[in-house]
């Protein structure tokens, strides 16, 4: 096969269901298995923000059952996408994932800089490249290590799912039948909202933020890169690029 033709094979199928989440899945799991680990648990106030709000209704009905539940859905939806579009679209091709997880690993690194520069502009009228990453939460300092990794692992898997997969597209939708919207339009007016509620997100809770116009500007245009990658590269590579985003900050930021 040519150059070119692999590429955009490449392209199209490593954002396809097949391989978006099954890519997806060991990050989903190794934070569960972690969060159990650690806390003990089946929810806990050290959980990813993200994932108790989603899982809230569950245990709302299901009571101690309910997170049990929740991933079991969460499976069963996943499986069926995998396999509707294994069926149509051809068979799992495991060698894309080597090429996801060093995409994952060029935008997680890439990320900071480019919001950091943005923020700036933004906010001064000038890029900066160095300004200083917000976070440093202090419920999320005064973790342990493990316990931090657990939560960006977290981050990337359960923040993606809610403000992307469930957000972002369900306000694609809305503007696309509501609005007459066609897709680009749409897709950049849900990235916006999207990007907003993401950050807006950081300062609740008892690891969120405290308030300011440059850490919630940042946290902004973060999220219209997560929204932008999520429409244009899917879940799988955009839940690890921001899980990996995070255990940057964690581990290397001190």
């Amino acid at each position: 096969m040519p150059l070119e033709a692999r590429s955009q094979s490449y392209w199209r199928d490593s954002r396809a269901p097949r391989h978006s989440l099954l890519f997806a899945l060991p990050l989903l799991a190794l934070y569960e298995l972690l969060a159990f680990a650690l806390t003990r648990t089946e929810l806990s106030q050290i959980r990813s923000g993200a994932d108790v709000l989603l899982k809230t209704v569950f245990v709302a009905t299901g009571g101690s059952y309910g997170p049990s539940l929740f991933i079991a859905l969460l499976g069963a939806v996943g499986i069926a996408l995998v396999w509707r579009d294994r069926r149509a679209n051809g068979p799992i091709r495991t060698r894309i994932f080597g090429g996801m997880l060093l995409e994952s690993v060029l935008y997680a690194s890439l990320l900071g800089g480019v919001a950091s520069g943005l923020t700036s502009l933004l906010l001064h009228g000038r890029l900066a490249w160095a300004l200083p990453q917000p976070g440093g939460a202090t419920g999320f300092a005064e973790l342990g290590l493990p316990s931090q990794l657990m939560v960006s692992l977290g981050a990337g898997i359960y923040e993606e799912l809610l403000f992307r997969v469930l957000l972002v597209s369900g306000l694609m939708l809305a503007a696309r039948a509501v609005l007459g919207l066609g897709n680009l339009s749409a897709g950049v007016l849900a990235a916006v909202l999207g990007a907003i509620g993401f950050s807006l997100f950081h300062y609740v809770g008892p690891l969120g933020d405290e308030f300011t116009l440059g850490s919630f500007t940042f946290r902004a245009v973060a999220g219209l890169l997560f929204s932008a990658l999520y429409l244009l590269r899917g879940f799988g590579i955009t839940a690890w690029s921001h899980a990996l985003y995070d255990v940057f900050l964690a581990f290397l930021g001190g």
